[in-house]
């Protein structure tokens, strides 16, 4: 079973209804890391049979050169997932990187999609396992289930955090979807989103911030996206070609830390060496680096090549 890529640069996710060739074709110029197209919420009921057609063409004869490729089907409770899936991957499976499951409740749910797709990459000839799953965090019971849902797979590449379905879940006093509602004096998505993460990171999963409905309210989205990344979240929904940079930007580390992150690495690299006296720690500058130090560098560099930054400095072992 070939294994899926945990790894791929998900810093802006953005979503485009499958029902609507010109936004499809607009999509595949605008420097977003992963497209999903949706045939979920951004479609309605009459036009979701015609839109899965519309997206199988679009995949096969569209240029996503450098994206990520996300169907976002119907959830299990609807009539129309088993169809979704079917259509979508036996007419565009080549080039079909994963399916998004919306409002995942538990496990079960994640292992059914797995099998459907089983059934028709070995129906078909496919590579079996390559397709991906991206599960949706959308309500309370998927929240508590959590940790079932991220271990249910192989196939699993992300978990996603669905604010909007999930504040009406709860019955959270507000109308702005990813604000903080009024009353509550520290911040109502900590737990949320610290629970989600925890879940995606004990299964080596990537975890992803969902939309930012004020679409001209840059401002906004970066300070709410801010809050995600600072957590260590790996990228968040843009729902506007506006939010597409701002998403980029904030999930990517700065120059600075992108430079020190590198450094680090061949400073531990070098000093572990015979040539550096095979040291545990050592000094970089003022700043003492070891086994945790490059651990966390890790962490930063990938981030950063992933988003194809380049480094300005580089580094030289200090003389005898």
């Amino acid at each position: 079973m070939t294994a899926v890529n945990r790894q791929r640069p998900r810093r802006s996710c953005l979503a485009v209804p499958g029902s609507n060739p010109r936004f499809l074709e607009k999509a595949q110029g605008l420097p977003a890391d992963q497209v999903f197209l949706d045939l979920e919420d951004a479609c309605a009921p009459l036009a979701k049979e015609g839109a899965r057609h519309t997206i199988v063409e679009a995949l096969n004869e569209g240029d996503w050169t450098g994206k990520t490729r996300v169907v976002r089907v119907n959830d299990w409770t609807t009539q129309w997932t088993y169809r979704d899936v079917i259509t979508v991957v036996e007419g565009a499976g080549p080039n079909l990187d994963c399916i998004m499951l919306p409002k995942v409740q538990d496990a079960q749910q994640i292992v059914a999609l797995d099998l459907l797709l089983t059934q028709i990459e070995k129906t078909m000839g496919f590579e079996v396992g390559r397709i991906g799953i991206e599960a949706q965090i959308e309500n309370a019971k998927g929240l508590v289930n959590v940790d079932a849902i991220a271990g249910a797979s192989p196939r699993l590449e992300t978990l996603i955090f669905g604010p909007a379905d999930f504040m009406a879940s709860i019955n959270m006093k507000s109308l702005v979807v990813g604000e903080q509602p009024p009353g509550y004096g520290a911040d109502a998505y900590h737990y949320i989103l610290m629970r989600i993460l925890m879940a995606a990171r004990t299964y080596d999963l990537q975890a992803i911030d969902g939309p930012y409905l004020q679409i001209k309210n840059v401002a906004g989205y970066r300070e709410v996206a801010g809050r995600a990344a600072a957590l260590g979240f790996d990228g968040k929904w843009v729902l506007h070609p506006g939010q597409v940079e701002a998403a980029n930007e904030v999930f990517s580390p700065s120059q600075e830390d992108y430079d020190h992150a590198e450094l680090i690495l061949d400073a531990y690299e070098w000093h572990t060496s015979e040539a550096g006296g095979k040291k545990g720690s050592a000094m970089l500058g003022d700043e003492m680096i070891d086994e945790a130090s490059r651990k966390m560098a890790l962490v930063v560099a990938g981030k950063g090549r992933a988003a194809g930054m380049i480094r300005t400095s580089k580094f030289e072992a200090p003389e005898a």
